[in-house]
């Protein structure tokens, strides 16, 4: 787990949520790293990218399948849906995560994936490790970006909110007006 948060601090350092994720295995010689990763959503504008996905997609092409049934995932928060679905799709056979996320935690948080019976592959599942790093590296980043965005609005920066403030949805106009297609 500390290599993970180890990768969180590098998407900390790109300007990323701080997330981070770890596969590894055991093999004759003892426990091997296979792939790491950390959140880059933003900077390869992949709303997929998340670290553990991007781990994922390394230790499946560096082992060469993309079935890791002899795998384990240590990642610094509690894996979201996607994540999780694609945790089982691959047949890992343990997550093991630091902070809860109470917004899309599919761990138990929200929905409990690795939970669901019905599925055809059973994930076990380990939340909690090193939760109060985790949280604390979460909580201050998200602390900065308010911060930074108060100084910014107060500054009286018009670029200081969002286009589409968080949480609203608006329509957009499917008709270019005249000004619009350089005419």
């Amino acid at each position: 787990m500390r290599l993970a948060l180890d990768q969180a601090h590098n998407a900390l350092l790109v300007g990323e949520v701080p997330v981070g994720a770890v596969i590894v295995r055991e093999t004759p010689g003892g426990r091997q790293v296979v792939a790491t990763g950390y959140n880059r959503p933003v900077t390869e504008h992949d709303p997929t990218a998340h670290a553990e996905i991007v781990a994922l997609r390394h230790a499946a092409q560096l082992l060469g399948n993309y079935r890791l049934p002899e795998c384990e995932l240590f990642v610094t928060l509690e894996p979201c849906a996607m994540c999780a679905m694609a945790l089982l799709h691959a047949r890992v056979k343990r997550v093991v995560y630091g902070a809860t996320d109470p917004k899309t935690g599919a761990a138990g948080s929200v929905l409990d994936v690795f939970g669901e019976r019905r599925l055809n592959h059973h994930t076990r599942c380990e939340g909690g490790v090193l939760a109060e790093e985790s949280g604390r590296l979460l909580q201050e980043f998200f602390a900065e970006r308010r911060r930074h965005y108060r100084e910014r609005r107060d500054a009286g920066r018009a670029d200081a909110a969002p286009a589409i403030p968080a949480g609203e949805a608006t329509e957009i106009d499917p008709q270019p007006s005249a000004e619009d297609d350089g005419a």
